[in-house]
């Protein structure tokens, strides 16, 4: 008998068919920028981190309700650091030299999130870290007495911020009135929950695992309270990195980002559980053709005899 040499995470069909007609909107850590980009390659219609990275429950929260509401940022959301304006609720891929183009970039982008989640067949939300840095009370950045959780510090110094690490109960009290006001916006909306496989070692080994503990206790009672309501499913990305693949060669450099094998195998997996297999090969083609074309060389000419 061949012994079995790995834990295979079991991953069910989820109760819908995902098809290049649908549109996708991707919300979260760069793990959900991974599979947006397959995604897109496959030739899905994607809204892809309209916010840029996030990686807390909060900042996730706080962007997807601005998208709901197109509430746009303005200037009181801004700091400006390091020659930059930047936007406490965005990642720094959208800091610019001036504020109006700060806030150019931002409300571009939140708009058109907010027109593509109406017409989106499904919203995948993926949680990085229950680590939240707020700026402390007192002068700040933002203002006196601010104590807002950002999305990202912008390498601003650290006695701007405090840090603390979220409850269970406070992330489920912040999603729930949430999920109910995304149904309202979108009652066709297929919603996907995913906690990151990226390790956030600067947390140390046993914080790092209490936060995604936190993260995937949080998940399990929100999917238990609406799974009733309207179609809501959790993907175990984090299982099949860290409890089937489970080996550095599925890591990068850093040996905390999952490498781009180990982002092959999940979406595989995501694939065979969200689309039949003619939509699988029709994304596989499309895949091909889109990597194709990035390589098609330029036409030569001069010492090389002209074109060809």
């Amino acid at each position: 008998m061949t012994p079995q040499l790995y834990t295979r995470v079991e991953v069910p069909p989820m109760p819908f068919s995902l098809g290049l007609e649908d549109g996708v909107v991707t919300l979260g850590s760069c793990f959900a920028d991974a599979i947006g980009t397959r995604l897109e390659e496959g030739g899905f219609r994607v809204e892809r981190n309209p916010f840029g990275t996030l990686y807390n429950p909060l900042s996730v929260a706080s962007a997807l309700e601005r998208i709901i509401d197109c509430r746009e940022i303005t200037s009181d959301d801004l700091v400006q650091h390091d020659g930059l304006f930047h936007s406490w609720h965005h990642h720094g891929s959208f800091s610019r030299p001036t504020a109006q183009e700060c806030l150019a970039a931002c409300n571009s982008r939140i708009r058109q999130a907010h027109s593509a989640l109406r017409e989106a067949r499904v919203l995948m939300l993926t949680f990085g870290t229950a680590y939240v840095f707020s700026l402390t009370p007192g002068p700040s950045p933002a203002g006196e007495g601010s104590g807002m959780v950002v999305a990202n510090c912008h390498k601003l110094p650290p006695r701007h911020f405090a840090r603390r690490r979220m409850t269970v109960e406070e992330t489920v009290g912040r999603w729930k009135p949430l999920l109910q006001k995304l149904i309202a916006y979108n009652s066709e909306l297929i919603t996907i929950l995913t906690v990151s496989p990226i390790r956030h070692m600067a947390d140390g080994a046993h914080g790092n695992q209490v936060s995604k503990a936190t993260l995937l206790l949080a998940v399990e009672e929100l999917v238990s309270i609406f799974n009733s309501q309207f179609p809501i499913s959790y993907f175990p990305a984090y299982e099949i990195v860290l409890d089937e693949l489970r080996d550095y060669r599925f890591y990068g450099p850093d040996l905390s980002h999952p490498s781009a094998l180990a982002e092959d195998i999940v979406y595989e997996r995501f694939q065979r559980a969200t689309m039949t297999p003619a939509t699988i090969q029709q994304a596989h083609n499309n895949a091909k053709t889109a990597r194709r074309q990035r390589h098609i060389p330029l036409r030569c000419s001069g010492a090389f005899g002209g074109s060809r």
